[in-house]
Formats: C-alpha cells, structure tokens, sequence
C-alpha cells in the first residue's frame, strides 16, 4: 500500500470545537493561560532541578525530563489549537499533521513510559533505602530516560507512519482539534480493522504494561511501610509518593480513554474534551502538583528566591 499524491498535498480541515463557536471564545482564553501557566511552571522546575545542588537526586533527574516532555508536548499541539480557535480558519498542512502526529505521539508515548520509571525510583528510595544511592546511579537513572524516550519515538514512527499511508480518497475533515492517530484512521477509505488492532495493541504494551508496573511498585512500597507500621514512615511515602501518583491518575485515566476504549464509543465530543484535558490541563497541573506537595521543591523555590533578593 502506497501514499497516494492526494496524501501527501491535501491539508487538513481540523472541526475541532468549530460547531459551539461561543465555546470556542471561552477555550481560547482558559488554553492560552493554561498554555502559559504550562510554559512557566514546568521551566521553574527545570531551573530549580538543574542550580539547586539538594535537588541533585535521581527523582528530580527524571522529574527535568517530564516537565521537558510536558513542554514540548502542549507545544506540539497549543499553538495550532490557538490558531483555530481565534479564526475562522480550521486548517492545518498536511506536513504540519505529520509533524504534529510524529511529535505529540513520541512525546505522550514517553511520558507513560517515563511515569513508569519514577515508580521505580520511588520503590528503591523507599523499599532500597540503604542500596538506594548504589541502585539508582547515573548511568541507570541516564539509561531509563533514554529508554523512555526511545520507546516513545519508536512508536510514533511505527503508528504514525502506518496511519499516514492509509488511502483516504479525498477525506480532510478530522472531528477533533489536533492531528491523533484514533481520528486519523478514521479518514481512510479502506477496512481499518487492521490498524485498530495495532493501535490497541501499542496501547496495551505502551499504557497498560508501564501502568501494571507502577500498580506493581507502589504495590511493594505499600508492603514496606505497613512492614514498618509507623506514622512517620506512612507520612514520607505520603509526601514522597503523593505527587507522583496523582500525575499518574491524570495522566493515564484520560489517554486511556482514548486509546483503551473502542472505535465505537469514540465519541466526538466526549473524545475530543477527554483530549483537551490531557494536551493542555495535565502539563498545567503537574508543576503545580509537585510544588504544593513537595517540600523539597518549595525549599528551593524559597533559596532561589532569596539568592535573587541578596543579589
């Protein structure tokens, strides 16, 4: 099956929200505030996880490269979304639906992966305490974060490719307000069976099998802590884990609505607020996440702030 010249040269009509024209308004303003609020909180984190020498630790290593993926992630989508709100122009090119499509899929795809490896981190801070600094050294914790990164392009370059070959005979009009690949199979003109086995497939392996394995560490941690039955121990796995589990819940109970689900109960306007949720809400919420519940991150906020001042 070959990618006809129609494939290559047609743009996109992305309908998006382009039938509630009042909502449009009201959503053009929340995601260009989300959207900042994205940018700015997850470039603090950065910045306080790269100059602060107490945040020199492996969770803080893998939290840099969540915040780089959550920017990277609105970005690839935001932007485009803005566009389409503001006008009455809809469009998008088709090379800017592959790039959207190749991006935003590598980088959600090594987000669940990489929340994955966090859980293991929390597992050896808590259930390795002494073997911690030995386990989790720097050539591990650099290797897990170039897994995760790998595993994310590589399938977006298998999903994304076979999704952009599908025949689609003249069909523009995608019922969502970015490039996915469940609202693009549905443009082809063939039997698509085939694709959404794969792509349920690549969900089970890239969102079920990291979500078993958290399920799995926190699983141990909650053994350990019970093993040691001490409120004190219960209030640092608490602090220590608290943040990272409610990104996951966020994270995972909203893409896999759409990648779990069936083709059938796909439903525009369920599926394409689900979609909002995670491409604009979650990367908001999950600096502010860290920060509110991490002491270690609001001390650094307060050194950094005072280093400004004394300066």
């Amino acid at each position: 099956m070959g990618m006809n010249n129609s494939n290559v040269q047609e743009d996109f009509i992305l309908l998006g929200f382009s039938d509630q024209s009042d909502l449009e308004k009201i959503l053009f303003v929340v995601v260009l505030v989300t959207y900042f609020l994205t940018l700015v909180g997850n470039t603090v984190i950065i910045l306080i996880s790269s100059i602060d020498p107490k945040l020199k630790t492996p969770m803080y290593f893998f939290l840099t490269h969540l915040s780089l993926l959550d920017i990277c992630f609105s970005t690839s989508i935001v932007p485009q979304l803005l566009w389409n709100l503001r006008g009455p122009a809809k469009t998008i090119t088709a090379l800017g639906c592959a790039v959207q499509l190749y991006v935003s899929l590598a980088l959600g795809s090594t987000e669940c992966v990489l929340l994955a490896v966090m859980a293991f981190d929390r597992y050896a801070a808590i259930c390795k305490p002494l073997h911690y600094a030995a386990v989790m050294n720097q050539q591990l914790c650099q290797a897990l974060a170039g897994i995760a990164w790998l595993s994310g392009v590589g399938n977006s370059v298998i999903q994304s490719t076979v999704t952009l070959w599908l025949p689609r005979c003249g069909h523009r009009g995608l019922h969502h307000f970015f490039c996915e690949v469940p609202s693009m199979i549905k443009l082809a003109c063939v039997d698509i069976h085939a694709n959404e086995v794969q792509l349920f497939v690549a969900s089970l392996v890239l969102l079920l099998l990291p979500l078993a394995l958290i399920l799995m560490s926190y699983g141990h941690i909650v053994k350990a802590v019970i093993r040691i039955k001490s409120v004190q121990a219960w209030r640092k796995a608490l602090g220590t884990c608290g943040s990272h589990l409610m990104v996951v819940s966020l994270f995972y109970g909203t893409i896999a609505a759409i990648y779990i689900q069936p083709n059938s109960s796909y439903a525009h306007t369920q599926g394409k607020f689900i979609s909002l949720f995670y491409t604009v809400v979650t990367p908001t919420l999950n600096p502010l996440i860290y920060t509110l519940r991490n002491k270690d991150v609001k001390g650094a906020l307060r050194r950094l702030f005072h280093r400004d001042l004394g300066s």
